[in-house]
């Protein structure tokens, strides 16, 4: 396993002077934003042959959800990712980070009637997979599909789910993205859960139970962690999480408490 992260406004827009700043820092990996990637493709690749630093995934950056209400948005998140999946394995990563969706219906919150059956649900998430897998497959990367917290949405929210919705599809480069956070709230337990779906697992993001940085909250890491290492999970682990206080501080606390267990 290596640490890995997102971007953030403090990092060089440059993404040469990005990787090497990050290098420095003590990352491993990066996980880049699609829209950015396929925007800026060339120089991506060359700031990876550069500095040696991997863009391993691409997490957003599309137009709609592949779960989506609007089907026009749907169709258009379904043909950015498409692009997406192409420029991901052209920088040598191995696929895209992909929810059902984000932010569209809770039924935590009002009005806590959902314009869609669950059936429904189902029915449009396997079209939109069955449309990606294909193309993924043809280029040798992945869909990381990500159950999300039931507050931030109605359609996947456990491995479990995630795991029925790639064995319905049957679909061939479809694995799991296990978000430590959204695990936090969703999970009886964290490290069981990685247990019992190890086969579906591809990739991993992390960040505390309130969101933060790791090293500040109660999701125990070091457990965890070792559980990843003991079901034989190589790829990086992506810290997703906010920064609290000085950033740039809050970054070099958090690589050195996850070194600790990395």
């Amino acid at each position: 396993m290596y640490y890995g992260t997102q971007d953030r406004a403090f990092f060089p827009a440059d993404f040469t002077e990005k990787f090497r700043f990050l290098k420095e820092l003590g990352f491993k990996a990066f996980e880049i934003d699609g829209k950015a990637l396929v925007e800026h493709v060339d120089e991506v690749k060359k700031a990876v042959e550069e500095t040696g630093l991997p863009v391993t995934t691409a997490c957003g950056g599309y137009r709609g959800w592949i779960g989506d209400f609007d089907e026009k948005k749907r169709q258009d998140g379904i043909e950015d990712l498409k692009e997406i999946l192409r420029c991901i394995k052209e920088v040598g990563g191995t696929g895209v980070v992909v929810p059902a969706a984000w932010g569209m219906f809770t039924f935590r919150l009002p009005p806590m009637v959902p314009p869609r059956s669950h059936e429904e649900d189902v029915k449009v998430i396997l079209d939109s997979l069955g449309k990606l897998d294909p193309v993924a497959r043809e280029y040798g990367v992945y869909i990381y599909l990500e159950p999300l917290n039931y507050y931030q949405d109605h359609m996947i929210n456990t491995l479990a789910d995630a795991a029925a919705i790639i064995d319905a599809g049957k679909f061939t480069n479809v694995k799991i993205t296990a978000d430590f956070y959204h695990m936090n709230t969703m999970e009886d337990d964290i490290s069981k859960a990685l247990v019992e779906f190890k086969d579906y697992i591809g990739h991993i993001h992390v960040a505390e139970n309130h969101r933060l940085q790791p090293g500040t909250g109660s999701i125990d890491f070091k457990r965890h962690l070792k559980t990843l290492e003991d079901i034989g999970y190589t790829g990086p682990v992506i810290n997703e999480g906010r920064l609290r206080g000085d950033e740039l501080q809050a970054v070099k606390e958090g690589i050195a408490y996850m070194n600790q267990f990395i």
